[in-house]
């Protein structure tokens, strides 16, 4: 049996899928700061619901990448958190080849 990370190991081999789950990485990582940031708060999703006046449905479905949120939202999230939106752009990391 293998386990979840030789799956996708195994599975990222696919040059196809490698290429789209190299392209969802940046929305991904917005998903798990979102997550990161709300469980470091020890806060629910109800409780970030009641501090932002956004629906708790509509946090789940930006926590689980069914939902695209926009900056505007984001703020609306940092502020509810009590935390400071940072955006930031830094260079991509070159992976070398093992020979």
């Amino acid at each position: 049996m293998l386990t979840l990370k030789q799956y996708k190991e195994e599975a990222l081999k696919d040059p196809a899928l490698a290429k789209a789950y190299e392209e969802l990485q940046p929305e991904m990582r917005v998903v798990r700061a979102l997550i990161d940031a709300r469980l470091s708060q020890n806060m629910t999703q109800k409780e970030l619901s009641a501090r932002t006046g956004i629906a708790q449905a509509e946090i789940s479905k930006l926590e689980n990448g069914t939902r695209n949120p926009s900056v505007r939202l984001l703020q609306r999230i940092a502020e509810g958190m009590d935390m400071e939106l940072i955006v930031a752009f830094v260079p991509k990391t070159k992976i070398t080849p093992i020979r």
